[in-house]
């Protein structure tokens, strides 16, 4: 997984706001680091030097191999909290798409769905027919 971080040259300390983005989107994505090809961070600060309520802004672009991209912005009153924010999200967000990706091809594989259960079914068939319905077809 390639990242990728921009900052705001607005953003006082930009040089080491990157390196901290950098480490934290590895750290928060790392069980991702196989389906992404690439994760584009861009942190602004919305109002420049003026202070402003929830003016510091967090967008993550993640690129999931064979899939779309996938987009979150997260806005704060810190630049920290921006960018934790989006990392939840989009952590969020490939955790979905991608768990139900993985769903999908598991079902395919065996014909069934993936939460089919054999014991389940064998207890739901003993309490409908009876133990010895199975033995006796």
């Amino acid at each position: 997984m390639q990242i990728q971080v921009y900052a705001d040259n607005r953003i006082e300390n930009s040089s080491r706001l990157v390196e901290w983005a950098n480490g934290a989107v590895a750290d928060k994505l790392q069980r991702f680091d196989e389906q992404l090809t690439r994760v584009a961070v861009h942190i602004n600060d919305e109002n420049g030097e003026k202070a402003g309520a929830q003016d510091k802004r967090c967008q993550i672009e993640a690129r999931p191999k064979g899939l779309q991209p996938i987009s979150v912005t997260h806005k704060a009153d810190s630049i920290r909290l921006a960018v934790e924010g989006a990392l939840d999200k989009i952590h969020s967000a490939l955790g979905s798409q991608l768990g139900k990706l993985r769903d999908k091809r598991a079902a395919g594989a065996t014909g069934a769905p993936a939460t089919a259960d054999p014991d389940r079914r064998d207890a739901l068939m003993e309490e409908d027919y009876g133990p010895d319905s199975q033995n006796n077809q």
